[in-house]
Parts: C-alpha cells; structure tokens; sequence
C-alpha cells in the first residue's frame, strides 16, 4: 500500500497547523521546509505540525522538524507538535524516533490538536 506524502494548512484561533501525512523522509521532507518557511514569510509564527498520521520519520525528518523549531525561536515564534501516544502501530513513530536520538525533548508535545490549540495546558513530558 503506497501513502502519499501530503501537507494540508489549517487554522485554529491564533495557530496556524500543518497536518502531515505519510512519509517524512529524504524525497519528501523539502516540502514540509518549504511549508514552514511559507507559514513563518506570511507572519504566521505560532505554528502546529500535526504528524499524528506521519507513519515513517528518518534523519531528513528530523532535522526538518528541528530546522523549523529553530526558525521559529528566531521569530519569538512558537512550534507546537502532535504526537498521538498510541498510533496505528504501537504509538507514534515520530515520537519513538525524537526519543531513540535524544532530541524529543527540544519540542513541546501533545497528544491531538485541542490541547496542542489550548493555552492552558502543558506539553507531555519528553
């Protein structure tokens, strides 16, 4: 079965999000930087990556989701990603990925987009 990569824009309040899905990897990872960089050019700097339906992340993932945490620091911006803990396969890859390189804790979590959206609740724990 072949998933398509995809990136869709959303708003929600003052968040602008972008659902990711399919496959973060070499081929597909320049569009989700492009994505980014588009959202931070137009002054959307309180930005959502929702990769709750991201079932493969490799190193060009990850320092796709790291490049667009520093620029978004760089603009007083803030990235917030969705992470679900349990996913099609035994929980989120992304996550499993962030934790396995010691770089899940540079990034602040949740778990669907309500609270990802909602000011008054926290990040899960790295």
């Amino acid at each position: 079965m072949v998933v398509a990569f995809k990136v869709t824009d959303g708003e929600r309040g003052q968040w602008s999000v972008l659902h990711v899905s399919g496959e973060l990897d070499l081929m597909t990872s320049p569009a989700l930087r492009q994505r980014v960089h588009d959202a931070v050019a137009e002054g959307r700097h309180s930005l959502v990556l929702d990769l709750s339906e991201v079932f493969f992340c490799d190193s060009s993932g990850v320092g796709v989701l790291i490049a667009a945490r520093r620029l978004i620091r760089s603009c007083q911006g803030r990235l917030r990603l969705i992470l679900p803990a349990q996913g099609a396969v035994d929980g989120s890859h992304v996550n499993r990925v962030l934790g396995a390189l010691g770089v899940r804790r540079l990034f602040d979590v949740y778990t669907d987009l309500d609270e990802a959206v909602d000011e008054e609740a926290g990040p899960l724990s790295a």
